[in-house]
């Protein structure tokens, strides 16, 4: 699945294309996603210009003064720029046309990914509502995490990949960052200490810092908007090496499954 780092190398790739521009013709030729297209909502923002596009979690916004086009990949999805005219692929579900002769063209093999159109200022609406700080802003940091963890027993792998506690650290990220951090992802979240909690969050961003410079993480689907992979996956420490040397003290990398999500781990350099 595409997490944020894919997420917002996605938004890179198209934003040069579409910001600021004229949204000329939408082209739907499946709307059977995870929510159903909404065909007349969007045909309604012909004509309309893109004033904004950005990334909030995993959704890229594009927003116009109508309304704004709210894109989540789901497990499989993927955006391409073309030119107007390219020939549709299998899977090419649905082409948003802009005045510049480019086209935003959402594929998505599986059907989990959306395409929606908010009315209502969109930090309000039900998807986006609830969900906590972005990992790369100022408002999360190690003490943030402290205090949000304090009558958490989870483990501390679930705990910060509930997006209502930060958004955008998925498996592959959270795997990765306690590694980094020396935090067994098994241990309760309360029992860990504010220090430890800043060491994690300054790994939590360097590491999808590191990931969206390499483009993101292509591990099964994913691929970058010029249809180029990402190539995080070279940099993995533990994730999906089970069984690998670890690069620090070359014992085996172990693998356990932890609220239903493969993780990864040291069981000597992540002691607790």
């Amino acid at each position: 699945m595409p997490e944020l780092p894919e997420v917002e190398t996605t938004l890179r790739g198209i934003e040069p294309h579409v910001d600021g521009q004229v949204l000329s013709n939408v082209i739907v030729r499946n709307a059977s996603l995870r929510w159903p297209i909404p065909v007349a909502a969007l045909a309604a923002l012909e004509g309309q210009r893109i004033t904004r596009a950005e990334r909030r979690a995993k959704y890229i916004l594009l927003h116009t003064s109508l309304g704004c086009v709210l894109l989540h990949l789901g497990m499989s999805g993927s955006l391409r720029v073309l030119d107007h005219g390219a020939p549709p692929a299998k899977h090419d579900h649905l082409d948003l046309e802009f005045a510049n002769n480019k086209v935003v063209r959402f594929n998505d093999p599986r059907r989990f990914g959306c395409c929606l159109v908010v009315h209502e200022p969109i930090d309000q609406h039900k998807l986006l509502a609830n969900l906590g700080p972005e990992p790369l802003s100022h408002d999360f940091d190690g003490d943030y995490l402290f205090e949000r963890s304090r009558s958490k027993a989870q483990p501390i792998k679930s705990f910060v990949m509930d997006g209502k506690i930060v958004v955008g650290v998925g498996n592959i990220y959270a795997s990765e960052s306690l590694y980094e951090s020396n935090i067994r992802p098994t241990v309760a979240a309360k029992r860990v200490s504010r220090a430890r909690y800043r060491e994690l969050a300054t790994q939590i961003k360097r590491v999808l810092a590191k990931a969206i410079k390499a483009g993101g993480t292509t591990l099964n689907d994913f691929t970058q908007t010029d249809g180029k992979p990402g190539y995080f996956r070279h940099a993995l420490q533990v994730y999906a090496r089970a069984g690998e040397p670890c690069y620090r003290c070359g014992s085996p990398i172990k693998s356990k499954v932890v609220a239903q999500r493969n993780t990864f781990f040291c069981v000597y350099c992540q002691r607790f």
